[in-house]
């Protein structure tokens, strides 16, 4: 298993056409498709633009220019290095249009599927081992009882799905991105992938964040010399969903001007992380929602659909959190349950843990604690509410306090008057409004 300081393998370039095990014509009307649509004519600007080795794009444009569709325009200016450019002959730019009404798609070369498939395993979500001094570091920001990452750590290590539950406000969402952060390392996104003949886009700037080598490394020049720089290397992504999350964006979509396909978010998510926040606030029911992934999470692969109605297994190498603040029995049948790896029930924190919150706050915010507006807090409001603490009152309480004292033109302070100020506006009071 590979510790966290284990760079993954990046995917090694192809050294020749036969290496690409794409279809021959789609890679040449891809060559033609970007040269008509681009304007470039020197095989390093082609190469740069279809993310191929030099050695690549040349076949390539030698098996196009013995089927006359391009011709070489002669050596340039001596600012191209004497390089040979190349255009479209009339049969080629007939060709480039046949093959754009067919798809729009043109640019960086897609990667087979069965080749990504190979990349995954060498960057699975599964390879990683958590520490618990990662977690706790990721988490540092979060007043969390020891018993709780004991059982986030082994939950995170396993890469498998991952149920949190409990009453709102308590950092469920926070413990989520606390997880991402403690992942750390990177893994190479495909810019697109092939199926069937068929482009389906991957690499989503909004989804990835893309990493660079340090130029100060002495290897990384060499190390980006053999990568394939069809993936993008990112780090591992982190898709959060919330109420909005419907069954459709689980599925590819179609582009029926470009007649291309855009990977549906789980996809994107691969190797990374998929937070389904939320859960119960959904237009789908919780049921349905989590009966759609029970074959990735049990088979860890997925099946989706082209426009035709034919369906293909995907790579499904996600780890899938489910955070709901509902109990598990009230939206699950037990068989979705049992297919939910581990269920961590997270709750608000005792007296100690909530003082300690509301101290760390206050600190952040410069406001000084003052004891008898704790004791009043404590002791007098607390009981209203059967003394149930969460995670986001002291946020709350404090930054209440702090737009009382700016509107009074006050400096920053606590008192039990200001608490029951604060307070009021925390909950609202049940009564009837005459309408």
């Amino acid at each position: 298993m590979n510790m966290q300081n284990t760079p993954v393998i990046a995917p090694p370039a192809p050294k020749g056409m036969a290496e690409m095990q794409l279809p021959i014509v789609m890679m040449r009307d891809i060559l033609l498709k970007t040269i008509f649509r681009k304007n470039i004519n020197m095989v390093t600007g082609l190469a740069e633009a279809l993310c191929l080795p030099g050695i690549v794009t040349q076949e390539l444009i030698d098996l196009a220019r013995e089927q006359k569709l391009l011709e070489a325009t002669g050596t340039l200016s001596a600012n191209s290095g004497s390089e040979m450019g190349y255009q479209l002959t009339d049969a080629g730019k007939a060709r480039a249009l046949d093959a754009l009404a067919q798809s729009e798609y043109f640019g960086a070369m897609p990667v087979p599927l069965d080749v990504y498939r190979e990349q995954v395993k060498r960057q699975s979500i599964r390879n990683i081992m958590v520490t618990r001094d990662q977690l706790t570091s990721a988490m540092g920001h979060l007043v969390l009882p020891d018993s709780l990452l004991s059982h986030l750590g082994p939950a995170v290590s396993a890469g498998r799905s991952i149920l949190m539950y409990g009453p709102p406000g308590n950092g469920k969402s926070s413990i989520s991105n606390g997880i991402r952060d403690a992942l750390g390392d990177h893994v190479y996104v495909p810019r697109a992938i092939e199926y069937a003949g068929q482009v389906i886009t991957v690499y989503d700037p909004i989804v990835h964040t893309a990493v660079e080598d340090a130029p100060e490394d002495p290897n990384a020049l060499r190390r980006r010399k053999g990568f394939d720089t069809r993936y993008v290397k990112c780090e591992r992504p982190t898709v959060i969903t919330g109420g909005e999350l419907s069954l459709d964006m689980l599925d590819l979509v179609y582009n029926p001007t470009a007649r291309t396909y855009q990977a549906p978010l789980q996809l994107k998510s691969t190797g990374g992380i998929f937070i389904v926040d939320d859960l119960g606030r959904q237009a789908e029911p919780p049921q349905s929602l989590v009966n759609r992934w029970i074959v990735p999470l049990e088979e860890s692969k997925d099946i989706l659909a082209l426009q035709s109605g034919e369906k293909f297994e995907v790579p499904f190498d996600t780890l899938v959190i489910f955070s709901t603040n509902f109990h598990p029995n009230e939206i699950f049948d037990q068989a979705a349950l049992r297919r939910i790896f581990f269920k961590i029930k997270i709750d608000g924190p005792n007296q100690e843990n909530f003082l300690k919150i509301f101290a760390m706050v206050a600190r952040k915010k410069g406001m000084p604690l003052d004891e008898a507006a704790l004791v009043h807090l404590l002791r007098v409001r607390y009981p209203e509410i059967d003394n149930i603490y969460a995670n986001y009152q002291p946020v709350f309480l404090i930054d209440q306090m702090i737009a009382i004292c700016e509107f009074e033109g006050i400096p920053y302070q606590m008192s039990p008057e200001l608490i029951d100020r604060a307070w009021a506006n925390m909950f609202v009071k049940d009564e009837h409004i005459v309408k």
